[in-house]
């Protein structure tokens, strides 16, 4: 083995034995229901703020939409981090963070599709929104594995990345299925933490290896068809950057695993905490990843032949052993961080959401718990096939597939969430036009993909279905309108009991004047 192969093997061991045993020691937290999908609702704003934060940015970011948008923009792709970071952090926290918190617990909701059972009262919208969450969650979650498959192929070259999938699958599941949320949210925080310190690490030597900052910038230009467009912080495509920040910023509002964090949070105080540590975090982190994959132009890379995913994974081949072991460790951190989310968000939707009120007989806790871990098993077996075939035979419904799931679950689920915490008047018939709407979008987007569909020639549809990006900004955008216009139409399928749900946010608490000096 090389001295980069020793190296890095021994730190992904380290780093596997640290997340088991944070499984193990979280294992007290899971004995209920409360407890291993919401750590019962106890969870701190440092543990919150990072699990939200890890939760967002994965292998996918750092390999895939760096390499691919820091090639087409440069260094304007620095905005996409800017706006994952304002847009996707700072305001959800905002907007969502107290109200989510405050409702699921005055109606008992445990998760997205729980919420809009209960706050619609729906049985019908509750199962249909868990349908909607496991089949779009799945192509998404093996979307974390692509990421790893070039980072190791660098640093690993006798190792078969199925392997690689599998122990990572494997061991991932482990640790939820003994800790549950609080094991995840402990391990998004270390993950966090490495990822923090390996993205600025990588930044500086590449810009190190590149002569510095200005030498790097100039580089870009030189690389730029018109001199300049690759080191401008405008860049080349304005209005296409302006879609990307939207979907990938946006689209947090309305995705089941991110808005469960809100769930989960302790108190008022922590809200506040996390707001800010979750837009430092993700400063850094998406910041660091879109700035770093803007000077990938100046590496020899054949985008044509070897594709987007080749970009970073050559930009980092000339580091250290040092800092390639330090890189694989920080795209594991956050492929395992996003996994673990999605795995819990899935298992607990599937059980609680759909397979629950199916049952003609109340299931007890511990039926619950056990068909919940079954169902993490199940959830990542799935997805690691699904990476290792795309792997190998590089299919492109699956890639595809992928690229749909994140504006469907935004497209459907964002604006009658967002409508259903602030306005009274939302209606379950909006709801069920957002669903359908925001999953129709998506597979219609599919179906051009795949060639099965042709809108090139007609105008408006050619723009809005050019590409996953736009069509899913379309889809979030276009239930941002139709929930209210619809919900005004449709008055008759209100909630009775709206009123009051809304009171939870009218209560009256008694606190010490330390906590509320008063004029």
């Amino acid at each position: 083995m090389t001295t980069t192969m020793l190296f890095t093997l021994a730190l992904i061991v380290l780093f596997f034995a640290v997340m088991i045993t944070i499984g193990i020691r979280s294992r007290k937290h899971a004995t209920d229901v409360n407890g291993f999908v919401l750590g019962s609702r106890s969870v701190g704003p440092w543990l919150s703020a990072f699990a939200f934060g890890t939760s967002y940015f994965s292998a996918v970011i750092f390999v895939g939409y760096a390499g691919q948008f820091g090639w087409n923009f440069g260094v304007s792709s620095t905005w996409i981090g800017l706006g994952n970071a304002f847009i996707g952090s700072l305001l959800p926290w905002v907007i969502l963070g107290r109200r989510t918190r405050i409702m699921t617990q005055a109606i008992g909701s445990k998760t997205m599709p729980d919420f809009f059972g209960a706050r619609f009262e729906s049985k019908g919208l509750k199962i249909a929104a868990s349908a909607i969450t496991f089949i779009f969650l799945i192509p998404y979650t093996a979307s974390l594995y692509n990421g790893l498959s070039r980072l190791f192929s660098m640093a690993f070259e006798n190792i078969d990345y199925t392997v690689c999938v599998i122990v990572m699958a494997a061991l991932t599941g482990v640790y939820v299925i003994i800790g549950g949320y609080m094991a995840t949210a402990i391990n998004d925080f270390i993950q966090g933490l490495i990822m923090l310190v390996g993205i600025v690490a990588v930044i500086l030597a590449v810009l190190h290896d590149n002569g510095g900052l200005m030498n790097a910038m100039q580089g870009l230009a030189a690389q730029s068809e018109n001199g300049w467009e690759l080191s401008s912080f405008l860049g080349p495509q304005p209005v296409f950057l302006l879609f990307v920040v939207l979907l990938t910023s946006l689209g947090t509002w309305g995705l089941p695993q991110m808005v469960g964090k809100f769930y989960a949070i302790k108190n008022e105080d922590s809200i506040k905490k996390g707001t800010i540590i979750s837009t430092f975090f993700a400063i850094i982190v998406a910041g660091g990843c879109y700035f770093l994959g803007g000077f990938g132009r100046l590496y020899p890379v054949d985008v044509a032949k070897d594709g987007f995913d080749a970009v970073v994974p050559q930009m980092l081949s000339t580091l250290s052993p040092v800092l390639i072991g330090v890189v694989i460790v920080l795209v594991l951190s956050a492929s395992m961080s996003t996994l673990s989310s999605l795995v819990l968000t899935s298992s607990s939707t599937l059980t609680l959401d759909f397979l629950a009120p199916l049952g003609k007989k109340e299931m007890d806790e511990k039926k619950k718990m056990r068909i919940m871990r079954i169902f993490i098993v199940v959830f990542v077996v799935i997805s690691a096939l699904i990476a290792i075939k795309q792997y190998k035979s590089k299919s492109f419904f699956i890639a595809q597939m992928m690229g749909v799931s994140w504006g469907a679950l935004a497209g459907a689920f964002l604006a009658p969430f967002l409508y259903g915490l602030y306005y009274k008047k939302t209606t379950k018939a909006a709801v069920v036009v957002s669903f359908i709407f925001g999953v129709g979008m998506e597979l219609v987007q599919l179906c051009i993909s795949l060639g099965w569909l042709d809108v090139s020639g007609s105008g408006l549809l050619s723009f809005v279905f050019k590409n996953s990006l736009y069509s899913g900004v379309f889809a979030m955008v276009g239930g941002l309108i139709l929930v209210p216009l619809v919900s005004l139409c449709t008055q008759k399928t209100k909630p009775k009991d709206v009123d009051a749900m809304f009171e939870c946010y009218n209560v009256t608490k008694t606190v010490e004047i330390t906590d509320s000096l008063g004029e």
